[in-house]
């Protein structure tokens, strides 16, 4: 080992004692140490943690003289799987895991949140690329031994230590495949305003942001909208069974003859089977030498992976070629050539956003026919409005090329705040607009068939009265109180973000207030990082303990006070079995202090909920009526799934009930969370057995879902729109079923009256519209979209006033002088170039040791800044062209005003506005001489 690479690895040190766990690679370094010297370093990691640990194998490190130890602690690096470590070490470049320094700050900062939310054994298998071997079996043995929260707060630790540098987006991924709501917080840049194409840097070229779009409940799943889930439909199956109705045809009809169609039908009447008929006629219509192109859209992953496996089943049995691209799977893929390579192709919307964003895919006209599921969404900066924003740009543009044929299908238009049917015309034109289309279909010759298929039960409401004393709700008030004033007295900043009116704990406004608490923490800045540090920690702490009170609160406000408690005592013993700092330590002894109160409180029987007691009224009621009743049991949240499980389970009055529970994908605690397989496994055993005879569900349940032998459906304090409610009692398909909604707000039932006026103003507004001359409603169309186009163009940002002004550009490291922005050129609107013999002498390179082609760049060295007590990557050396040019990122640099001396950092050329003069070839020959070298500041913005 050279004295230079001893002085590298001496000043890198601080990285390599965040990153390296040494007792992970002491097997390997046998030949070099000493067994005193393996189990001090032992000893230090189980006394004091890694960070210890590896400042004393690097002491004892440095000191060995023998030859060859250097690549002996490459090649142990390598073995234990530290692959970005050794990268980095191998070329004395740190630069990607220090970018990984602010994703490491913002995990310690949701720790306390991390732990809460996470199942650790759940996404493991999606992250354990980014760990180490041993690690990963930490992570398992001690969420077996210590519980989920202890192997969470271990996996949190793991995680502050890996070296690959995709750790963050692979987490993010991991999170949103299991639909973790902790995503929200792992904010990682891919947002739809930050989608730019990459550094030439960057080896992952093909890019894609991943947007998860929520419903008014965030537990929204679609499974199937036919009588059995599509991923078991046989081929057979649908060559006997696909034999359209006539509704089906009336349907598809309009859009048969190539009209702009929105389908506007009942849940579980077979929309999917609808598209089928479109699809088929749509790809027939072309005459020999053309070929259509259909693209379906669908807003969730479960209905995306199951509408696209039906239509697979159907299509390529006729020789057409299926395929999708999600957000999960876009960036192993090149989209523009799927496309070209298939004949249908299933996407979730922002897949085709960002790739016509960044010119991917050059237009819509790509297609042929356009299929939007759920087509209502279609609004604000939805993904589907963000396509049709495209289209209708091309198509008021005055653009000469064919537009895509476009579908939408939903259960219902809906009339948005309409307080008239005027009113509600208006709000279903803007949807006709913004989805071009000239025909709402619906079903109008074959209403009676269509009633055989899908019927509308009644509705019940009923009135219950709550407990008429809470004790229970008092002492976790005052918990909360307390916790509250804790939370605000760790910094006088922080005062502000508790004062909103009229904050009412056990309510779902607390919850919003303390997601918006989290999120001001994650940007909140101090001089002192530690403090900074300490402070957001403490601050998560707080604002998760106050988010489990406030989860008891609306649990015992509808099932029983045990329930509450005992989630509460769940939430306490995961908390022990973790870390258990100081901070919580304090409020588990808050909480223990009361605890035998909340005990004698929840066991007192005068303290029963009448809810409970109306809602085992009907349920003995209905049974007694037809013992053969199958029961859909909505709620509002996976918490109160359980309690009622528990509740009907422990009550003899109700041994005849046999309860199973479906909720959504996402996970917010270690306990509750239900995976695509087990959701079938417990619909397939509500349809075909006696193993369950009433279903408790959340919103999972809501669309999409048919179930024919339901023909009860009890809306417990659960209520949404006007479209939530026409999906939700389209669950009720048995003959003779009913619907009741139970609650003890007065305002619930008028909100649901006025759902039902709406539904009502909304078929009377179709109705009316369905009257009107096509021409008139066309050129209503026209109106709304010009005048829509007009709001939307005199909106976009205006242009930043460009700084005129010459501005230094020096090293982000030692501040050496690099450039002036007057020496920067434009190459191809998104590259710099640096013109003069100055700046060649300011860097020095090495070569790339994954030299690759992008366009018309060919990567080839990475070049340093030319200070030896520096060398501070600044990018790339590429040929472009001709040309041997460097490539080189602003972030690198310090932006200095000449004039003041003031400093910036941008993290991005988008953000630096100063004038930049495009790149003139003939500039080179003419005034800068034969010695003139090209430099390039690149960057794919």
């Amino acid at each position: 080992m050279t004295t230079e690479q001893r002085r590298n690895l001496y000043a890198f040190r601080d990285y390599v004692r965040k990153t390296l766990d040494p007792t992970h690679i002491l097997g390997y370094m046998a030949p070099w140490f000493r067994d005193d010297e393996v189990q001090c370093i032992q000893a230090e990691k189980n006394n004091k943690g890694p960070m210890e640990a590896a400042t004393l194998f690097l002491k004892f490190l440095l000191e060995l003289q023998e030859e060859g130890w250097f690549q002996g602690f490459l090649d142990a690096l390598s073995h234990a799987g530290y692959s970005g470590l050794y990268e980095a070490i191998e070329n004395w470049d740190f630069q990607k895991i220090e970018k990984l320094e602010d994703y490491r700050s913002l995990l310690k900062r949701l720790q306390p949140e991390f732990k809460t939310r996470i199942n650790p054994t759940e996404i493991l298998p999606e992250i354990s690329v980014c760990l180490i071997n041993q690690e990963c079996e930490e992570i398992r043995q001690v969420s077996f031994n210590k519980g989920m929260m202890a192997g969470a707060e271990k996996m949190v630790e793991c995680l502050l230590r890996s070296d690959k540098e995709n750790w963050p987006k692979t987490l993010k991924l991991a999170l949103e495949k299991e639909d973790n709501r902790f995503s929200e917080l792992w904010i990682v840049e891919k947002g739809a305003e930050d989608a730019e194409i990459k550094d030439l840097e960057d080896d992952n070229m093909e890019t894609s942001n991943i947007q998860i779009f929520y419903r008014e409940d965030l537990e929204y799943q679609n499974l199937s909208q036919n009588s059995c889930p599509p991923s078991e439909v046989s081929l057979t199956d649908l060559n006997s069974r696909f034999k359209p109705r006539n509704y089906q045809l009336e349907l598809a009809l309009p859009a048969k003859k190539g009209k702009n169609t929105i389908i506007c039908a009942p849940t579980g009447c077979g929309k999917t089977f609808v598209s089928i008929l479109i699809c088929e006629h749509h790809l027939e219509k072309f005459s020999h030498g053309q070929k259509g192109k259909v693209v379906f859209f669908a807003n969730q992953i479960p209905v995306y992976e199951q509408q696209k496996s039906v239509f697979s089943k159907y299509f390529e049995r006729l020789g057409y070629r299926v395929t999708g691209i999600s957000g999960a799977t876009a960036e192993n893929v090149l989209v523009e050539q799927i496309i070209e390579n298939n004949d249908i192709i299933f996407l979730t919307p922002q897949i085709l956003v960002n790739n016509l964003r960044n010119g991917t895919i050059p237009s819509l006209s790509v297609f042929t026919l356009m299929i939007f599921d759920e087509c209502h969404n279609t609004s604000k900066q939805h993904p589907y409005n963000m396509i049709m924003f495209n289209y209708l740009d091309q198509k008021l543009g005055g653009s000469l090329d064919p537009l895509p044929q476009v579908i939408g299908m939903t259960a219902s238009v809906g009339v948005g705040d309409a307080k008239n049917t005027d009113e509600a015309v208006d709000h279903i034109c803007k949807l006709c607009a913004s989805l071009d289309v000239s025909v709402i279909a619906t079903v109008r010759e074959n209403l009676e068939e269509l009633e055989q298929i899908v019927y509308k039960p009644p509705k019940f409401f009923r009135k219950v009265e709550s407990r008429t004393s809470d004790q229970f709700k008092f002492i976790i008030s005052q918990l909360m109180r307390e916790t509250e004033s804790l939370a605000k007295s760790i910094h006088g900043d922080l005062g502000k973000l508790f004062q909103i009116q009229n904050r009412e704990f056990g309510t779902q406004k607390y919850e919003q207030w303390i997601v918006t608490v989290q999120k001001a923490c994650m940007v909140f800045q101090m001089p002192d990082k530690d403090e900074e540090s300490r402070i957001c920690k403490a601050l998560f702490l707080y604002t998760s303990h106050l988010r489990k009170y406030n989860d008891a609160l609306i649990i015992s406000e509808h099932a029983r006070m045990k329930d509450a408690l005992d989630y509460l005592k769940d939430f306490f013993s995961n908390v022990r079995a973790a870390g258990f700092d100081e901070i919580e330590q304090h409020l588990t002894w808050r909480f223990e202090e009361k605890l035998q109160e909340l005990e004698s409180v929840s066991m007192d029987p005068s303290k029963e909920n009448p809810k409970l007691e109306d809602l085992c009224f009907i349920l003995q009621e209905e049974y007694h009526l037809n013992p053969e009743t199958r029961t859909i049991l909505f709620v509002k949240t996976r918490a109160l799934v359980d309690a009622l499980k528990k509740w009907i389970e422990g009550n003899s009055k109700l041994s005849f009930l046999k309860p199973g529970i479906l909720t959504g994908r996402c996970r917010t605690n270690q306990d509750i969370g239900m995976t695509l397989p087990a959701q079938k496994c417990i619909l397939d055993a509500f349809r075909t057995s006696g193993d369950n005879n009433i279903l408790i569900a959340t919103s999972v349940a809501d669309e999409g879902i048919d179930i024919a032998q339901c023909n009860l459906v009890i809306l417990y304090e659960y209520v949404g729109n006007v479209i939530k409610m026409i999906q939700t009692r389209g669950r009720g398909r048995a003959r003779g079923s009913k619907c009741f909604l139970l609650t003890s707000n007065a305002d619930v039932i008028e909100k649901e009256k006025m759902n039902i006026y709406k539904e009502q103003m909304m078929t009377e507004s179709i109705l009316s519209l369905q009257t009107w001359d096509e021409a008139v409603f066309k050129e209503k169309i026209l109106h709304i979209q010009v005048r829509e186009k007009f709001i939307r163009d005199s909106q976009e940002k205006a242009k930043p006033v460009l700084d005129k002004e010459n501005k230094k550009l020096l090293c982000g490291k030692c501040k050496a002088l690099a450039c002036y922005t007057a020496d920067v050129r434009v190459i191809e609107d998104s590259h710099y170039t640096v013109v003069g013999d100055a700046f060649k002498k300011c860097f020095v390179s090495k070569p790339h040791p994954k030299p690759k082609k992008f366009g018309s760049f060919e990567k080839r060295a990475k070049i340093f800044c030319a200070r030896e007590d520096c060398s501070h990557d600044w990018g790339i050396h590429v040929k472009y062209r001709t040309f041997e040019i460097p490539v080189i990122k602003i972030e690198s640099f310090v932006v200095e005003d000449v004039a003041t001396g003031a400093q910036r950092l941008y993290p991005k050329w988008k953000d630096f506005h100063f004038e930049k003069i495009p790149f003139d070839a003939a500039e080179m020959s003419k005034g800068l001489g034969l010695n003139l070298q090209l430099q390039v500041i690149g960057e794919f913005e």
